[in-house]
């Protein structure tokens, strides 16, 4: 692999959690935390997209690259399909989509997903997933789970709880009360691309399937397209979303100086 492209969407609008981006963490804009822990994970360039002139300032300041945007993209691949055109990426060239509010992603996580895709010619993306350890995950909508076949290749994506564990659930009272023998994947939602996929995906709309789970990478299944994913031991700690949020980051921020244990191990 030649090198990958870590590439972080940033948009300053935020309902729960007003300029999000740019809020302190450790003494730096948190979407500056996130560009330094993209930059650990090894990839070859590590790029800011979006659409408002302080993170950008903000990023440029810091010595990140940063690209401005439109500001009408529905979501972070279209944003990252952006860059990709903006900076003439090859065809063949794999950009990960790093969460802009995540500033405790792990980088060898990162660096696992763009290896793993790849490694894996026939795939147009890669992502992760992690054991479901908590019985209340099993149930709640906010936990995706992803199904894999015996080659780790993404079979089906879904907030309900799959696969359902017949015996182990032969009453619905049983489901969420403890995690079934062989347990469940949670997604986790990082994502490499390869720059000519991506250029497809967006210019696909928005499939059945995709539009009933409100899960964006359905739309690769529906057409047909591989995603391979990475078995991580443990989830990475939650992103911001709101100001609760914020606290508890920035609490790990000053307990571990910003280095949280690594979760990107196989299982």
């Amino acid at each position: 692999m030649s090198g990958f492209w870590a590439v972080i969407p940033a948009r300053r609008a935020s309902t729960r959690l007003p300029d999000k981006p740019l809020a302190d963490i450790g003494g730096r804009p948190m979407i500056v935390r996130v560009a330094e822990r993209a930059l650990a994970s090894g990839a070859s360039r590590t790029i800011v997209a979006t659409d408002c002139s302080e993170i950008l300032a903000a990023v440029t300041r810091a010595g990140f690259q940063a690209v401005m945007t439109r500001t009408d993209h529905p979501s972070g691949s279209d944003r990252i399909a952006e860059v990709a055109r903006l900076l003439d990426a090859a065809d063949d060239q794999i950009l990960v989509n790093v969460q802009g509010d995540e500033p405790l992603i792990e980088p060898a996580l990162v660096g696992s997903v763009a290896r793993l895709l790849a490694s894996r010619p026939e795939a147009e993306v890669a992502t992760a997933a992690a054991p479901v350890d908590n019985p209340q995950d099993i149930c709640s909508p906010h936990v995706v789970k992803v199904v894999c076949d015996s080659t780790d290749r993404a079979l089906y994506f879904s907030r309900a709880a799959i696969p359902f564990h017949r015996d182990a659930w032969s009453h619905p009272a049983a489901i969420g009360t403890a995690v079934p023998p062989g347990g469940l994947l949670r997604h986790v939602g990082i994502y490499a691309f390869r720059a000519a996929a991506l250029a497809d995906f967006v210019q696909w709309p928005v499939c059945p399937i995709e539009r009933a789970e409100q899960l964006e990478q359905l739309r690769w299944l529906w057409h047909g397209r591989t995603i391979m994913v990475h078995r991580a031991a443990y989830a990475p700690h939650a992103g911001v979303d709101t100001a609760e949020d914020l606290v508890r980051v920035r609490a790990i921020w000053a307990l571990t100086c910003g280095n949280p244990p690594d979760a990107s191990a196989s299982l």
